[in-house]
């Protein structure tokens, strides 16, 4: 089976201090980088659960609008749980493109930097 990977390598990284921890995560690039996961997950995350609330109490409160069939034996209830489902992968392939974009160049050079003793 081949791989795009090379092969690992046979020394191990140079394992920081404690004290470059430390100043690593008072830094302002760990400090930005830390800015843009929770710009992107909080949001998010706050509009997933209400959207989620919003299912359940419409479940619970609305039966009749949740039990209006739109085509076939196929209700409001039915396409907005498959929403929920859909929403679920949606917001992982929105996740993983911008972490590809905008989190992980900024992870990897604060990773190098620390194990590369720079």
């Amino acid at each position: 089976m081949a791989t795009d990977a090379p092969p690992p390598s046979k020394t191990d990284p140079q394992l920081p201090s404690t004290e470059k921890f430390v100043e690593m995560q008072e830094s302002a690039e760990f400090g930005e980088l830390r800015r843009s996961y929770r710009s992107f997950a909080f949001p998010v995350t706050i509009g997933f659960i209400a959207w989620y609330l919003l299912y359940v109490l419409l479940s619970n409160y609305a039966g009749g609008f949740m039990g209006t069939k739109v085509l076939g034996n196929i209700n409001v209830a039915l396409l907005l749980g498959l929403a929920q489902f859909l929403t679920t992968f949606l917001i992982a392939w929105w996740y993983a493109r911008y972490s590809a974009a905008n989190l992980d160049p900024k992870g990897e050079a604060i990773k190098s930097r620390m194990e590369g003793g720079e």
